[in-house]
């Protein structure tokens, strides 16, 4: 039986290489194994994805696993654990998830044809809607970028903190552990050293900080 690993599931348009040095910090910080979960974004709908995700997760021989999803790739865990029964048990961290729906994406979706080309099967994924509860029996914690440099400040003014695509509020889920607020953007979170250290310290002790 191998050591604890980490699954990394990336966000839309994304393939998970984006994430290497994140990997490679949780890898060599925290004696994590690390693998991504690869899917395509918009081409199926969310349910495929969890899916592909369960099997995945079942695939992996090891004491424990624990789950990171930047973006999308967090919605894609959500639905995951709130659909399947998933095991060995781990821990979950979501890097700027807009659980709540994210006004970025909906204003892609006002472009008409081309918004919804682009967006594919996720337009209704992302759209704001119902609140998001976290149910599941695992542990989440949840890292929200406070640096607003990105693509969302081309669509529209927040109004609150953000991380350039994401805003802080989009976030929230009621059910989470801990939630920590990180002067990073929504893609600078993957360069960022303070956000490896505190998702291994959230996967490996079920905290920040530590």
């Amino acid at each position: 039986m191998s050591r604890a690993t980490v699954v990394y599931v990336h966000g839309l348009w994304m393939t998970g290489s984006e994430s290497l040095l994140l990997r490679r910090r949780l890898g060599r910080e925290r004696g994590f194994c690390t693998q991504i979960f690869r899917y395509r974004s918009i081409h199926a709908p969310l349910d495929t994805h969890a899916a592909g995700l369960r099997d995945m997760i079942a695939s992996i021989d090891a004491p424990c696993v624990h789950l990171v999803g930047h973006s999308l790739g967090g919605l894609v865990i959500l639905r995951c654990l709130e659909r399947f029964r998933v095991g060995p048990p781990g821990r979950v961290v979501f890097l700027g998830t807009p659980v709540q729906g994210s006004r970025c994406a909906h204003r892609i979706g006002q472009w008409g044809w081309w918004g919804n080309r682009l967006l594919g099967t996720m337009a209704q994924t992302l759209r704001p809607g119902p609140l998001r509860l976290w149910r599941s029996d695992r542990a989440l914690g949840i890292i929200a970028g406070t640096s607003p440099t990105g693509l969302g400040r081309m669509l529209l003014t927040f109004g609150e903190d953000n991380d350039g695509t994401v805003a802080v509020s989009e976030t929230w889920l009621p059910g989470a552990t801990e939630v920590l607020r990180l002067p990073a953007s929504h893609s600078g979170m993957l360069l960022s050293a303070r956000v490896a250290r505190e998702t291994g310290s959230f996967l490996e002790y079920g905290s920040f900080g530590r």
